[in-house]
C-alpha cells in the first residue's frame, strides 16, 4: 500500500470516529489532524484519549483565524503529546519488537524508547529501519551480558580458591592423608553449602566422612 492510499485509509478511519460526536465540522477535523504524521495518526486509532485530545485542540482551532488554525494544533500537538501518548507508544514498539523472538524484547523496547519521539515514530512505520535497531541493540546486550560473565566467571573462580584454601586447611586436621582428594570432592558443592561446611564443624565433619567413604570403596 502507497502512502496516498494509507492516508486515504486512516482518514476514512479518522472520520468515522469523529463523526458521531463532530456531524458539522468531521471533515474540517479529519482534514486537520490529516497534516499530522501517519505513524501519529495510527496511533490516534487505536488510543482515544489521545485522539480526543487532538480533536479538542482542533476545535479550539477552528475558532482561531484560518492561517494559524493548522499552525496551532500542530505546534500545541508536539507540546503536550509527550506524557499522554508515551505508554501506548512504548506498547505498540514492543509488540513490533516482540515478533522477532530475541528474548530481551523489553528491553530492546527500552532502549530504543531512549531515543527523540519522531525517531521512535519513524520506527513504527519503517520496519527495516526497525529490524536494523532491533539487531543493532541486541548485539549491545549480547556484548554487555558477555562483559558481565567474564566479569562473573573471574570472581567466582576467586571465591572457589579462597573457600578451598580454608577447607583444604581445615580437612587437613581431621585427614591429612586424603585432605587434598577429600577437599575437592568438597568444593563440588555449591558456594551456599561450602559457606555453612565452614562455619558449621559438625557438618563439615560429616561431609569429610562421606568423601572418607567414597574414597575407601
Amino acid at each position: 500500500m502507497d502512502e496516498e492510499e494509507n492516508l486515504e485509509m486512516l482518514g476514512e478511519q479518522l472520520y468515522s470516529l469523529i463523526y458521531p460526536k463532530h456531524k458539522e465540522d468531521a471533515g474540517k477535523l479529519t482534514g486537520m489532524l490529516l497534516e499530522l504524521p501517519a505513524p501519529v495518526l495510527s496511533q490516534m486509532l487505536q488510543d482515544e484519549s489521545m485522539l480526543t485530545e487532538a480533536v479538542e485542540k482542533a476545535l479550539r482551532s477552528l475558532q482561531l483565524p484560518q492561517e494559524s488554525s493548522q499552525e496551532e494544533i500542530e505546534v500545541t500537538y508536539k507540546e503536550e503529546d509527550a506524557s499522554v501518548s508515551s505508554d501506548s507508544l512504548g506498547e505498540q514498539l514492543f509488540e513490533l519488537v516482540d515478533v522477532y523472538n530475541t528474548g530481551h524484547s523489553q528491553k530492546i523496547t527500552g532502549m530504543l524508547l531512549e531515543q527523540h519521539k519522531d525517531a521512535v515514530l519513524h520506527l513504527l512505520s519503517d520496519s527495516k529501519l526497525l529490524e536494523k535497531q532491533v539487531h543493532l541493540a541486541l548485539k549491545t546486550l549480547q556484548e554487555m551480558n558477555q562483559g558481565e560473565t567474564d566479569v562473573s566467571d573471574s570472581s567466582e573462580a576467586d571465591e572457589t580458591d579462597r573457600l578451598g584454601e580454608k577447607l583444604l586447611s581445615l580437612v587437613e586436621e581431621m585427614d591429612p592423608l586424603h585432605a587434598n582428594d577429600i577437599t575437592g570432592m568438597l568444593l563440588e558443592m555449591d558456594p551456599t553449602t561450602l559457606q555453612q561446611l565452614l562455619s558449621d564443624h559438625t557438618m563439615l565433619e560429616a561431609a569429610v566422612q562421606k568423601a572418607q567413604a567414597a574414597l575407601n570403596t
